[in-house]
């Protein structure tokens, strides 16, 4: 052969085995996902991704949270749609299913009505289930489980049946969805008594308030959004602790400032906090307020910076009459 044809051949040779080698490495890594997930193994395998971390994304956050509760306390499930073989619509579930097993996760058929109304009475029942929907926007199915039952019942047996239940999920606008995928509940929720509505940002509060809310023995409405499950936002020994909770009902001031309060929640607390940045630079001081809970809110809080500062602010993604915006004015005038 002359020596054109021979480098062509060395070459390919050279390609066969860097695929052969990939594959090979590819298919070791999965035999050891496998041989993990059948000894049990599966939580050092989660956790290890997380070990020693200075940094991790909204997902991985809420993620090792419901893992790490559903290993302290027995009585805590998973169900909702894709949450089990597919590994949650947007993985948030990732793992739980190989950890924890069927019985532990549920795949639900796309019936949100059928399935609340069965995870409310398990909570009657003592369990703690945590209920996924794919979007806030379907719970809309459900909505008299989550309020006639799941939030008024405690009330109307007179103190004597509580619900400790979770319902979770994106909710807010995403990138490139209908309408019908868009609506932030906030506001819908957090005006119903015997609810508590939770509203991470970053993963402090969604590892925090995730714990908390399955610890709580009443129903939480924990309202997660699509934009925010991909960030990565710095964590601590201390937020990665597997006793960490933050309270509800207790916001957070995420930069102190005495010209204006800006408050917000959710995916605004970033806008907010760059706003902030840029009025900055005009020498105007701004003060960031994360409500992190829409109910009980924290007056308090709001009041103090407000007092200081005597302007305010209110930023959100819902419809702007009869909002969170509506209730931070009645607060001020008040």
């Amino acid at each position: 052969k002359d020596e054109g044809t021979l480098l062509a051949s060395s070459t390919s040779v050279l390609a066969w085995v860097r695929c052969a080698m990939a594959s090979a490495i590819v298919s070791y890594t999965m035999n050891s996902v496998r041989q993990l997930s059948r000894r049990g193994n599966w939580p050092a395998l989660l956790q290890r991704g997380f070990a020693s971390q200075t940094e991790m994304t909204v997902r991985d956050a809420l993620n090792s949270a419901l893992a790490e509760e559903m290993r302290k306390d027995e009585k805590v499930f998973v169900m909702g749609e894709e949450v089990g073989e597919y590994q949650g619509a947007y993985k948030i579930t990732r793992g739980l299913l190989q950890e924890f097993g069927p019985d532990r996760v549920y795949d639900t058929p796309i019936t949100e009505a059928g399935f609340t109304g069965l995870a409310v009475g398990a909570g009657f029942s003592g369990l703690k289930p945590v209920v996924e929907f794919m979007t806030f926007n379907f719970a809309m199915q459900a909505i008299d489980q989550i309020i006639n039952s799941a939030a008024k019942t405690l009330y109307m047996s007179a103190g004597t049946i509580s619900c400790p239940i979770v319902f979770r999920g994106p909710n807010g606008a995403a990138a490139g969805v209908g309408a019908q995928h868009s609506q932030c509940f906030g506001a819908w929720y957090s005006s119903c008594p015997g609810l508590k509505v939770l509203a991470p940002y970053d993963c402090e509060d969604a590892r925090g308030l995730m714990k908390a809310a399955i610890r709580d023995p009443d129903p939480v409405i924990f309202l997660e959004n699509e934009l925010l499950y991909g960030n990565s936002y710095p964590v601590d020994d201390k937020i990665m602790d597997v006793d960490f909770t933050l309270p509800i009902g207790k916001a957070k001031v995420m930069r102190e400032g005495t010209d204006v309060t800006i408050v917000a929640f959710s995916k605004m607390v970033g806008y907010s906090l760059e706003a902030a940045e840029v009025l900055a630079e005009k020498g105007i001081s701004a003060e960031v307020i994360n409500l992190r809970t829409l109910r009980p809110l924290d007056r308090d809080t709001i009041i103090r910076s407000i007092v200081k500062t005597s302007r305010v602010v209110s930023v959100e993604e819902g419809w702007p009459q009869s909002g969170i915006g509506s209730e931070i004015t009645a607060v001020a005038v008040e």
